[in-house]
This record gives structure tokens, C-alpha cells and sequence, in this order.
């Protein structure tokens, strides 16, 4: 099994900028589905909405 990438507080990792905490309402379904997707392509819920959101905005 192959180590990922060490994570540390503040430095980005996946994008050129650090994730921040932020709250968003969703209902039960929507989370549902984001987790699903998420576990599906093998990153975190968080991930796969950043990624969504990123490739939405282009």
C-alpha cells in the first residue's frame, strides 16, 4: 500500500490554495448523493464538491 501525500495545517495539497471550513445547508438527499459520488470516485464528500464547484465555474 503507497502512502498519500502527508497533509499539513494551512499548506494545500490538491489545489494552489488551502481549504478553509465553511457550513452549507444541504438536505438529506443531496448529501446522500454527495456522498455516493464521492465514495464512487474515492475522495472525501468535501473533495467532490470542491471539484464540482471548480469545474462548474470555468
Amino acid at each position: 500500500m503507497v502512502k498519500g501525500i502527508k497533509r499539513m495545517k494551512n499548506v494545500p495539497v490538491l489545489h494552489e490554495e488551502p481549504k478553509k471550513q465553511r457550513g452549507v445547508l444541504l438536505t438529506d438527499t443531496a448529501w446522500s448523493n454527495a456522498i455516493k459520488k464521492a465514495r464512487e470516485n474515492g475522495i472525501s464528500a468535501s473533495e467532490y464538491i470542491e471539484r464540482l464547484l471548480r469545474e462548474d465555474g470555468k
